[in-house]
């Protein structure tokens, strides 16, 4: 098997590689060698390739430069996919997508089932649903795969950010009313690479019994101030000294940004569950050795720490 992965430089294309290669032949393109900016070139690329699976993590993700540059973003985000999946349908090669609770508006406090009405807040969030559209609409084997709060030891991300800060500031103010699940990429990895596992024609199959769309994320709930807690209480306790005495927990609005961001980001995951036979770790289990990895770089960096 030949699988396409793009995104390969991000966090979640950069956890799936490792993960697949047992599986077959993977072929990795970062945005030098295959940039979804450049619509022309993405079919001769294609063809090149040749792949039987192609994995597309690879996105637009800049949430409030989006609310700038929105021709940009959807054609990243909704354009390309829709390319990559006209040419996958034509040749009979499922097309794994990701996407983003950004599709949902946040409102309410029960978890987001795949039924439900989506009604994105901003730009982001509609370049995302409009790539969702157009792979659906290239008619081809497709699976989309709506996840939240990606984070992990490598990229930028939240967890990283709170890593740094930590080291610097003596207090931190985080957003304390936005409730999600901290999914890292490895455990993101880990389920599609479970899936892939089984081969294309059981891939197939389960993706219509999915309806082409599933949630995938970690199990649990917290807010992000919860997870700044928990991200600086296990540095601390992997012996990494902070500087931070103190994080603060702020409302949305304390705290203005160019994009509005769901407040309710709960995804339900019965599908994956029931479809699929996965049933993911709680977000600070799976939080755990990804702390694992930071504390040891930031040791190793500072002798003073």
């Amino acid at each position: 098997m030949r699988i396409l992965v793009t995104g390969a430089s991000g966090q979640v294309g950069g956890a799936l590689m490792p993960r697949l290669k047992p599986l077959g032949t993977v072929i990795s393109h970062d945005k030098s060698s295959f940039d979804l900016a450049r619509l022309e070139a993405i079919p001769a690329a294609l063809d090149r390739d040749a792949p039987d699976l192609i994995i597309n993590p690879a996105a637009y993700t800049a949430v409030d430069k989006a609310e700038d540059e929105p021709e940009l973003a959807m054609r990243i985000n909704a354009e390309a996919p829709g390319l990559i999946a006209r040419w996958a349908a034509e040749r009979g090669v499922p097309l794994l997508h990701f996407s983003t609770d950004y599709v949902y508006d946040g409102s309410g406090d029960r978890p987001w089932n795949e039924g439900d009405e989506v009604r994105p807040l901003g730009v982001y969030g509609k370049s995302k649903l409009a790539g969702e559209h157009a792979v659906r609409a290239a008619g081809g084997s497709h699976l989309i795969f709506r996840t939240c709060w990606i984070h992990g030891a490598r990229g930028k991300n939240f967890m990283r950010t709170i890593a740094r800060l930590a080291l610097e500031r003596n207090e931190l103010r985080v957003v304390a009313d936005q409730i999600g699940a901290p999914t890292s990429a490895a455990l993101l990895a880990d389920g599609v690479t479970t899936i892939v596992a089984g081969g294309l024609d059981r891939l197939r199959d389960r993706a219509v019994l999915a309806k082409g769309l599933v949630h995938i994320c970690s199990s649990g709930e917290v807010s992000w101030h919860g997870f700044a807690c928990a991200i600086v209480e296990g540095l601390k306790q992997r012996g990494v000294r902070l500087a931070v005495e103190k994080v603060t927990a702020i409302r949305s609005d304390e705290y203005p940004m160019r994009a509005r961001r769901p407040h309710n980001s709960r995804l339900d995951l019965t599908r994956l569950q029931t479809v699929f036979g996965i049933t993911p770790p709680r977000w600070d289990t799976a939080l755990s050795p990804e702390l694992d990895s930071v504390a040891r770089e930031l040791v190793a960096a500072s002798p003073q720490v």
